[in-house]
């Protein structure tokens, strides 16, 4: 079964950056909030009916608040502007419990913390984790100006500050990627948010330098293109137990062929990133393309995403809930 759904007031909301808003959320009817782990999101429900995941950036175990940090998107789908313009202090929101897609290995390795822009959002949770339990890590946050970096006042803050390194583009360039992955100690993890780009350069510079895939842990906010995506076919959707049968055309996603039937699913990202609506599959091949499952989990063929995955079989049968 899925967890409740929380219901939160909105206590704070504060600019912690040019075009970053922090927002505060408590519990609504007192009480304690499922604690915070390191690297996890809530799914957060706003105005219109949209749902988006945000990153908390608290410390981890707090069980009185959330704390979140949402850019401002310039091509936002709504989600960021509904954050910025229409949430007002002592509204009360619905959110998912916390879930971690991005959870730090518990192993005694030295973490590299690398964060370009709102990525610093999970990244200081995760700093925040690793300072108190006294583990070993460096921090690198890059960011175009220092106005548009969140949260430096509690970067500088002990006892982050002796791992933290800014790299701000109108001060002192642009981080060199290769000169501090090679700067770490051998076996380091690393661990990287922000836009694709940064995310995507971080990775090739270790890679170039022999690390281990599975010393590479990244966190997406948005997909990254992709080439030569098999042109889209028709398709159709059975739900076990109900004997519906859905067709997904040509041109329209499964989760909007479902939705459109009246089959209750939730979405967020809508681009394969988020998780949200990750679905079980009993039958027939999944066609993925979403940015969320590992390979080894796309392989096994028993779950996909509706919102951008397709079928290379004429049938999905699906399983809804649990």
């Amino acid at each position: 079964m899925s967890a409740p759904l929380l219901q939160l007031r909105l206590s704070a909301k504060r600019a912690a950056a040019q075009d970053v808003v922090e927002l505060t959320l408590e519990p609504a009817s007192g009480g304690a909030l499922p604690a915070v782990e390191a690297g996890a999101h809530v799914e957060l429900h706003l105005p219109g009916g949209l749902v988006r995941p945000y990153s908390l950036c608290n410390a981890p175990g707090e069980t009185h608040r959330y704390v979140l940090g949402v850019l401002r998107e310039p091509a936002s789908r709504g989600g960021s502007a509904a954050v910025h313009e229409a949430l007002q202090v002592g509204q009360v929101l619905t959110a998912s419990a916390p879930k971690n897609n991005f959870a730090l290995r518990p192993s005694p390795a030295h973490k590299l913390l690398l964060a370009g822009g709102i990525g610093i959002t999970p990244i200081l949770s995760m700093a925040r984790q690793l300072a108190a339990r006294g583990q070993p890590f460096a921090l690198h946050y890059a960011g175009r100006t220092r106005a548009r970096m969140a949260f430096l006042p509690a970067l500088a803050d002990t006892p982050l500050t002796a791992h933290t390194h800014l790299h701000v583009g109108d001060e002192n360039g642009a981080i060199d990627m290769q000169a501090v992955l090679s700067a770490q100690p051998e076996g380091s993890e690393l661990y990287v948010c922000g836009p694709a780009g940064f995310i995507e350069a971080a990775l090739a510079a270790a890679r170039r330098l022999g690390w281990a895939e599975d010393r590479l842990h990244r966190e997406l906010f948005a997909a990254t293109p992709r080439g030569n995506v098999t042109e889209d076919q028709p398709f159709d959707i059975e739900v076990q137990g109900s004997g519906q049968v859905i067709h997904v055309p040509a041109g329209c996603s499964a989760a909007q062929a479902l939705q459109a039937a009246g089959v209750a699913l939730l979405t967020s990202c809508e681009q394969g990133v988020c998780g949200t609506c990750l679905t079980r599959v009993v039958a027939g091949e999944p066609d993925h393309r979403d940015q969320y499952l590992t390979a080894q989990e796309q392989a096994a063929m028993d779950q996909f995403l509706p919102c951008c995955s397709r079928s290379r079989t004429p049938r999905l049968v699906i399983q809804l809930g649990a």
